[in-house]
């Protein structure tokens, strides 16, 4: 971002506005957090539980920053300029757009419906395209640039059978990182993806809560953990703020070394 730099450096994202889809709960929840523990505006998006959205809120006004909750189905383009224009009337611009929301159905090429890949290709990948054209859109006319941040995961480039759909979406948030980093460069907006290996959110709660499953994953991740939300979470932020200006068009794995070391789960 060509905006000028913040002055004080434990808080580099001071008077930057972001907006993150799928932001109240899981590494959404966290990504909004580290944003605004270093300095910026927040939108939330959400679809679902109010009620945390307003409590996060609350903790990110806590922080000594500003959030708002809005309510959009980022599966439809309505849904995500409502997300960039609330930033821009609420916060007075965009700089900072969290392409995170996402869901899987855990269904092979045999089994999948087409109302579940639909499903998972719109939320997953229509709203990352699309909400980067509309982000990408506010920041070229504001002229000082940007950054677009998509939560890819280690199967945008890993296979994992019974679950096709879900990386067919990843896979193509793979190229769009690369191609829209490519596009983009030429206004100053860096697109990098972040890759999680596994992360305990409720979306992999089945996988918690039995602990043979746990036992093998923990054994296939050189670490020997899964990661918290809020260690992604750091990933994001950092992408966000100036230590990142020179990185867009690749993804950044965070995945305690799960990809190099596992044939795949």
């Amino acid at each position: 971002m060509s905006q000028s730099e913040p002055t004080d450096r434990s808080r580099p994202l001071a008077g930057r506005v972001a907006v993150v889809t799928g932001g109240n709960s899981g590494i959404g929840k966290a990504i909004v957090l580290a944003l605004a523990r270093d300095g910026a505006d927040v939108v939330i998006d959400f679809v679902a539980h109010p009620e945390a959205t307003e409590e996060l809120e609350r903790q990110v006004h806590a922080l000594g920053d500003r959030a708002v909750g809005v309510e959009a189905d980022v599966s439809r383009i309505e849904g995500l300029r409502q997300l960039v224009s609330t930033a821009v009337d609420r916060f007075g611009r965009l700089d900072v757009y969290v392409n995170n929301a996402g869901v899987e159905t855990r269904t092979s090429v045999l089994d999948t419906t087409v109302e579940e890949y639909e499903r998972v290709m719109d939320i997953n990948l229509k709203s990352a395209f699309f909400g980067t054209q509309v982000a990408a859109r506010q920041m070229i006319a504001q002229g000082d640039g940007g950054r677009i941040v998509n939560v890819t995961s280690v199967h945008e480039d890993w296979p994992m059978p019974g679950n096709t759909a879900y990386c067919l979406s990843k896979g193509g948030m793979r190229m769009l990182t690369r191609t829209a980093g490519v596009e983009l460069a030429e206004h100053g907006i860096n697109v990098v993806g972040v890759g999680p290996g596994a992360v305990a959110t409720p979306i992999n709660r089945s996988t918690m809560d039995d602990p043979a499953k746990m036992a093998v994953l923990d054994a296939a991740i050189p670490l020997g953990r899964m990661a918290e939300p809020e260690e992604i979470a750091d990933v994001v932020a950092f992408l966000a703020g100036p230590g990142a200006s020179y990185l867009t068009a690749t993804t950044i794995m965070a995945d305690g070394g799960l990809i190099q070391s596992s044939p795949g789960l």
